[in-house]
């Protein structure tokens, strides 16, 4: 490897391992830490398994010059789901509203069997964890945010 390339090989590899530990940490707290996904955690995720596999494709491409671009391909899908993030921490401290089919208020009064049958699973506006004040989406949208970062500055290097 040359010095030339050694800036792009590691955006590459923080485009790799970056989001695959985002998705490891998800899936741990989902599978052993008994937390459910909401639709708006699951949107988070694709742009992570998105910049995956540009991140293998890059791999591929290793002394081609169109790595580059799918490097920043990779960087750029892991700014959106640091935006995806930052909207759902948002509607959980309700700062905007989210997607209704999500964060549909309880029914109060009236029929119970027609507010459980439009009720989602796992609402989009609880917090149903948090550490110094950042619930999960609020740390993808922080830890997306500065790997994306990382993986543009450094795919800018020659």
């Amino acid at each position: 490897m040359t010095s030339m390339s050694r800036p792009l090989g590691a955006a590459n590899a923080l485009a790799l391992l970056g989001p695959s530990g985002l998705l490891g940490g998800a899936l741990a707290f989902q599978y052993w830490g008994g937390l459910a996904p909401c639709e708006m955690c699951y949107w988070q995720r694709w742009p992570h398994l998105a910049a995956i596999a540009l991140g293998l494709v890059a791999l591929l491409l290793r002394r081609h010059p169109q790595r580059r671009g799918v490097v920043w391909l990779a960087g750029l899908a892991i700014l959106v789901a640091a935006a995806i993030g930052l909207f759902h921490a948002g509607v959980e401290q309700r700062w905007w509203q989210g997607p209704t089919a999500c964060t549909a208020a309880p029914a109060a009064g009236g029929d119970i069997f027609a507010g459980m049958l439009t009720a989602p699973v796992v609402r989009c506006d609880a917090i149903p964890w948090e550490l110094f004040g950042l619930s999960l989406a609020g740390w993808n949208a922080l830890l997306s945010a500065l790997i994306a970062g990382g993986v543009l500055w450094l795919a800018t290097r020659r």
